[in-house]
């Protein structure tokens, strides 16, 4: 769901790491309460022209959203059913935006450099003779995905509310359960592949 960096030069490359996670965090939470299909519209316009800032290979990344189009339809269906399809638009915008800017910090920054963004939290661990890499890579993979679940778990809700009613229930829970360990295992793969924490760049003396 979430793509593997893309190299390149662009400004959203050379952007700092710790304000591309801010400004994540403050998208993230303007755009949750945002239920205007046409606001989301615009919003989602935004985001494919800061995709389209990268050139065609950024605008190729927009296939992070691929894993997503059975979930998508599901939402959007159920909506129709219930008939609130204006909701199911706002649901799967809402989804979509939030998917493509988390993806879009995944492949204009480094693991690594995101690491080393967030490990001088964990400095102290070296007092106790323990490496900050490991916690460090730990909050790394929150701050990229924790966006896209609470996008997922969201939509989720949302279908649930349109189909019957009620705002929550802890049926969701196996649904979201299973897209969270999709996800875990495809990162899993690529850490698997790059050695882990350790097949990152080592620290800095």
């Amino acid at each position: 769901m979430i793509s593997l960096y893309l190299p390149g030069q662009s400004w959203l490359h050379r952007c700092p790491v710790r304000l591309k996670l801010l400004c994540l965090a403050i998208a993230s939470l303007l755009i949750f309460p945002i239920s205007d299909p046409r606001l989301l519209g615009i919003v989602l316009i935004v985001v494919v022209g800061l995709y389209g800032s990268l050139g065609p290979q950024g605008l190729r990344q927009l296939k992070a959203l691929k894993p997503l189009v059975s979930l998508v339809v599901i939402i959007f269906l159920l909506h129709i059913v219930a008939g609130s399809w204006l909701e199911g638009v706002t649901a799967v915008l809402r989804l979509v935006v939030m998917v493509l800017l988390a993806n879009l910090v995944s492949i204009t920054t480094r693991m690594d450099d995101m690491m080393e963004a967030v490990m001088p939290l964990f400095a102290p661990l070296r007092l106790l003779g323990m490496s900050p890499r490991k916690p460090a890579l730990a909050v790394t993979l929150v701050l990229r995905f924790a966006p896209v679940l609470l996008s997922v778990y969201s939509s989720l809700r949302e279908a649930y509310q349109a189909r019957s009613g009620r705002r929550t229930s802890w049926r969701l829970m196996a649904p979201f359960l299973l897209q969270s360990l999709a996800m875990s295992e495809n990162v899993a793969e690529a850490l698997s592949a790059r050695g882990g924490a350790d097949g990152l760049r080592q620290d800095k003396a």
